[in-house]
């Protein structure tokens, strides 16, 4: 699989903190690139909002995430949809679980969001939910592949599109692994793998910890960086050469990149581009 066609299309995910940021990575930045607002509990509503609205505003398209054990309750969902469709950027969410063990109100999975059926009364099209190649550390894998199926299932139902958008991952094993794995269980929409973008290995370290990405020596040298080495900077360089080397569009289908901006927009969106351009 050449380059070209792994990053065509990339997404890029950003947090609220990020605003001024993007309007500086923006012209960088293919149009119509999705750009991914996370769901952080530390954040002001309103401030995702105003990103969503600002991404475009900059012709990008913005793709909100949605955190089920976040919402209090069915009004704020309504209002918080209501708000994305009032602005014109209701089309693309993500719909995901979220960070807090016990749900703030009757929403305790992406799946019972999908289930009242609210989503397509609001102006979505397209929705994105959860893939863990490296497992998740609180869900056993026949688990979420269950779920994962479910939610899919609740899409197509309601006339709606999917991807669905991995966790972050240093092992391209585990990835063609899961890859393939979804591929046999009739998974056939498109996939979105994670990759972090350029950033310092302290502050990639610091994230998979948050985020409950397993990593090793092993991995992290395959990856391009050193456990020991801790004010370098890493890149994904190694990981999505070695991806893109192993797949094949006829076995593993519709395969796209997707960016998490932890250095932030506009170092992500220049190495998308050098890595183009690359011979």
């Amino acid at each position: 699989m050449d380059r070209t066609r792994l990053l065509e299309g990339f997404s890029l995910e950003v947090t609220a903190r990020d605003g001024s940021r993007l309007d500086d990575a923006a012209d960088a930045l293919p149009p119509g690139t999705r750009v991914n607002i996370t769901a952080l509990g530390t954040e002001d509503p309103t401030s995702r909002l105003a990103m969503s609205a600002a991404a475009r505003k900059r012709g990008l398209t913005p793709v909100m995430h949605l955190s089920a054990r976040r919402i209090a309750d069915e009004q704020e969902l309504r209002s918080e949809l209501q708000a994305l469709h009032d602005q014109g950027t209701s089309s693309h969410v993500v719909v995901v679980g979220g960070d807090p063990r016990r749900p703030e109100g009757p929403y305790d999975s992406a799946l019972s969001v999908l289930q009242t059926g609210l989503l397509p009364a609001h102006g979505v099209r397209e929705v994105g939910v959860a893939g863990y190649p490296d497992g998740h550390p609180d869900i056993p894998e026949p688990a979420l592949t269950e779920a994962l199926h479910a939610k899919l299932g609740i899409l197509a139902a309601q006339g709606l599109e999917a991807t669905v958008l991995t966790q972050f991952s240093f092992d391209v094993d585990a990835v063609i692994t899961w890859i393939e794995r979804m591929r046999a269980t009739g998974v056939s929409v498109p996939l979105r793998i994670g990759v972090p973008g350029p950033t310092s290995v302290k502050r990639l370290l610091a994230f998979a910890r948050r985020c409950g990405v397993a990593t090793s020596a092993g991995v992290a040298r395959k990856y391009g960086f050193s456990l020991g080495s801790l004010l370098t900077t890493a890149g994904p360089d190694a990981f999505v050469a070695d991806l893109e080397s192993r797949l094949d569009p006829t076995v593993h289908g519709d395969v796209r990149l997707h960016l998490f901006a932890f250095g932030g927009p506009e170092a992500t969106a220049e190495w998308a581009l050098n890595y183009l351009n690359i011979d």
